[in-house]
């Protein structure tokens, strides 16, 4: 931030103090951070860190592939961005890897000689292995990796964190002082990471087809397709704070719904017939199937 409180232009270069990613009394993220690969996910996650005061824009810098993509982030986040990944990661405290799985090799072999054991690698990409990503940086370097979701971008994010070899508790504690921001963290073993990405990275995309299709069912039967739209997202997020705010087994929950003889046991019964559970629970098998395919681990 500039001495009048804005923040700087986005051809400006901020360097903070070298191994100073913590989290002030206010909460506030300190140290540089790059970006490397600004697609959706790292400028969701950018856009929510600022808006909730968690991290100045003068702090961070991204890569993009093509410089007028570059402008566009530059100009939408006042953020600096540059096309080359060294010059990014050169002085970061934190490098946030973001790339598309195909290219994480190429891009890990290109930074292998910028990356010291001072730095956190934090990586969003999917499918890629801890083991995959230590084997192309130098030995040291720690890694944690993490997989979010886009709700980060309203506050109601699911992230998940697995540490590498190299990365300490205060590494991991660095990562989650990121994602805390955007929603919840977990921490789990890696060996979960495939089923992490088909269930709270993919399985926004799953809810948004039941929220559409439930919303069609209100038009259906007559109701203005806005109406209905909020009649079923705020049921959908309501049913949600109810499990995670009770601690009961979701079924337990349809069971206090399901009254005898009354109208939410025909519904049941028709999504039974059709099939809908064994539909979802076959989306994120398959959808695990795929994730552990995007990249060679």
């Amino acid at each position: 931030m500039g001495a009048d409180g804005r923040r700087k232009p986005a051809s400006d270069t901020i360097h903070a103090p070298k191994g100073s990613v913590n989290m002030t009394s206010e909460g506030k993220i300190q140290g540089s951070l790059a970006v490397v690969g600004a697609g959706k996910m790292a400028t969701t996650l950018l856009r929510a860190l600022f808006d909730a005061g968690r991290l100045d824009a003068a702090s961070v810098r991204a890569t993009t592939r093509h410089a007028d993509t570059g402008r566009e982030v530059a100009k939408r986040l006042q953020v600096a961005v540059v096309t080359s990944n060294p010059e990014a990661v050169q002085d970061a405290d934190l490098v946030l890897l973001a790339v598309k799985p195909q290219a994480l090799g190429d891009v890990l072999d290109e930074l292998r000689p910028h990356l010291q054991p001072r730095q956190l690698v934090v990586s969003i990409v999917a499918s890629a292995t801890l083991a995959f990503i230590e084997r192309h940086l130098q030995p040291g370097v720690p890694v944690v990796r993490a997989m979010p979701n886009t709700p980060s971008l309203v506050g109601a994010g699911m992230t998940v964190l697995s540490a590498g070899t190299h990365a300490s508790e205060e590494h991991v504690a660095r990562a989650r002082a990121l994602f805390e921001a955007v929603g919840r963290v977990i921490t789990l073993d890696e060996k979960h990471m495939d089923a992490v990405t088909a269930l709270s990275a993919s399985g926004p995309a799953f809810v948004y087809v039941v929220l559409e299709s439930l919303a069609e069912g209100g038009v259906k039967v007559g109701l203005p397709r806005n109406i209905a739209t909020e009649l079923a997202a705020q049921t959908a997020l309501g049913a949600a704070q109810m499990v995670l705010k009770t601690g009961e087994h979701p079924a337990l929950l349809k069971d206090a719904v399901t009254t005898p003889a009354g109208c939410t046991i025909d519904g049941l019964l028709q999504l039974e017939e059709g099939g809908l559970r064994v539909t979802l629970i076959k989306a994120v098998v398959e959808a695990t199937r795929r994730a552990g395919e995007l990249i060679a681990g």
